[in-house]
């Protein structure tokens, strides 16, 4: 398998921070066949004392876990590794939030669903290169869900007050609402 010959460098420690079980145990089966020595974490609180006693390489920390922001873990692994590289990834992708991501140490970010591809690229993209389009980005019909789930749940999932902030008649945002998600 070529991928399994990555340069990865001489450290391969590698924390992934998830609150996702069965994600973050097919991540870190799919990482340490990549060659990276994989340390996970299913919280702020776990993923900050692995920053603080083993701070690794290369991160992976998701933006919402159930005991808080994963930027609180991103700010501390810079802090004690200045050069790790960082990748933060969410199921709610917001511009302002990868900006702030980005400000205090992410190298990138990525939307849930990436995979285990997407994510080395990010990790191992250099300097200014960008790592290569994902192979099965999400479609526009599905960011336009995407971000209209989040106003809604941001609204306390009150209809009138998301389709006001949208800019949206009432009646069409439920319309929506009752859909599934499109691929």
């Amino acid at each position: 398998m070529a991928e399994a010959m990555l340069d990865i460098g001489e450290d391969k420690s590698l924390l992934l921070v998830d609150d996702d079980e069965p994600f973050l145990k097919r991540l870190a089966k799919a990482m340490e066949k990549r060659g990276f020595e994989v340390e996970t974490a299913g919280s702020v609180a776990g993923g900050k004392a692995v920053a603080t006693a083993r701070p690794p390489a290369f991160a992976v920390v998701d933006l919402r876990l159930e005991d808080g922001n994963g930027l609180d873990v991103v700010e501390l692994l810079r802090e004690k590794r200045p050069d790790a590289r960082i990748v933060v990834l969410t199921g709610y992708g917001a511009i302002a939030t990868a900006v702030a991501a980005v400000k205090i140490g992410a190298t990138d970010y990525l939307s849930k669903p990436a995979d285990a591809t997407d994510i080395t690229n990010a990790l191992l993209a250099t300097g200014d290169e960008l790592p290569p389009p994902p192979e099965n980005p999400m479609s526009a019909d599905r960011v336009r869900w995407e971000h209209i789930q989040r106003v809604y749940e941001l609204c306390d999932r009150n209809v009138s007050e998301t389709a006001r902030r949208l800019n949206m008649h009432r009646r069409t945002l439920q319309r929506i609402l009752a859909k599934r998600s499109p691929k």
